[in-house]
């Protein structure tokens, strides 16, 4: 590894060992492996088979924004092993996308643009969901109500103006040189380089069809694993306010999952549970168990269903957790081949 990666990787462990630090500070590890080992087995098995259904439905998504281009069960598996290469250090999983959708025959661009579309649309639903639970929040002063949902309410129109934006491109265009000149400073950011790898990703939602096929199988992906995390709490027997504790720790853990500062995510998801808890009043052992159960049984089905997609796919680890570089080379292979059998 390159001494920036190495430094990179000595940060992500220091970030876990820190965040596991602050979770576990005043609660006995005890209590939580006692809470954790009570659980009820069965609403842990209906929760895993809700996290397998979470993975699959992904990618039933990515399936239709690649076009169809490839068979359904392996546009699954390839998303599959994405899971289990997300928690390897540098979001390894990204690039064992990428790499296996071009040796599918996914145009690379294709593959990218679906990958952008899928980031914005999560991260719509994310937001949307920690705007609904904060505004219902107990004890929370009115203005912090009023300002989640002005937020939630901003962001479903933030995202519309971007896929009419990506319809009109030249307007897009338009309106960022008129920011430019009124603010001659930002010129130094890579903002039009920014902009056209939105639009472009945002393009396959410009039409109806695509975009009720994203929006709806995105609405059903995110229902499945609210509903695992709902059965964890009833396996744990945990009672609150499951309106405002699911949605708003989904949302927080997925954004502890969405920035690459720790190993797997590990620490930093467990403090998001926890802050849930704490914002709806959940005691603070059943709080930590939840968030080690969570992370760890989703963990868990990354493994079981990635390790069954590279089989399925009939590849090793090192084949596709390629480095970035690595992936460029087979690229231009591919496209070399391309063009001699079109010859």
């Amino acid at each position: 590894m390159t001494p920036k990666r190495i430094v990179f990787l000595l940060a992500s462990i220091i970030v876990s060992i820190f965040s596991l630090y602050l979770v576990l500070q005043n609660v006995p590890i005890d209590d939580v492996l006692a809470s954790i080992q009570q659980a009820d087995m069965n609403y842990l098995v209906i929760a895993f088979m809700f996290i397998t259904l979470s993975m699959f439905t992904r990618g039933v998504r990515w399936w239709g924004l690649l076009g169809y281009r490839i068979p359904l069960i392996q546009a699954s598996h390839i998303v599959n092993v994405t899971f289990l290469g997300n928690q390897l250090p540098f979001r390894m999983g990204e690039i064992a996308r990428s790499v296996l959708a071009i040796q599918g025959g996914v145009p690379i661009i294709t593959s990218a643009t679906s990958i952008v579309v899928e980031r914005l649309v999560d991260m719509l639903i994310v937001v949307i969901m920690i705007a609904g639970a904060v505004s219902q929040l107990p004890d929370v002063p009115p203005q912090i109500t009023q300002s989640a949902t002005i937020f939630g309410f901003l962001a479903i129109v933030g995202f519309a103006t971007l896929v009419i934006l990506a319809r009109l491109p030249q307007l897009a265009h338009r309106i960022m040189d008129n920011v430019l000149k009124l603010i001659p400073i930002l010129g130094r950011l890579p903002l039009k380089t920014m902009l056209n790898h939105v639009l472009d990703g945002l393009k396959p939602l410009t039409e109806a069809r695509t975009l009720f096929f994203t929006t709806s199988w995105s609405l059903i992906a995110w229902g499945t694993s609210l509903a695992s995390f709902y059965f964890l709490h009833q396996a744990l027997g945990i009672e609150t306010n499951y309106a405002v504790s699911v949605p708003l720790g989904i949302g927080l853990a997925s954004l502890s999952v969405a920035l690459p500062v720790s190993v797997a995510a590990l620490g930093p998801f467990e403090a998001a549970i926890v802050l849930t808890g704490q914002l709806v009043g959940m005691d603070s052992v059943d709080a930590v168990s939840l968030g080690f159960l969570l992370h760890g049984m989703s963990v868990m089905g990354y493994a079981l269903w990635g390790v069954i997609g590279l089989l399925a796919l009939g590849i090793s680890p090192s084949t596709a957790f390629k480095t970035k570089n690595e992936s460029l080379v087979d690229e231009r292979e591919i496209n070399q081949d391309e063009k001699t059998s079109t010859r």
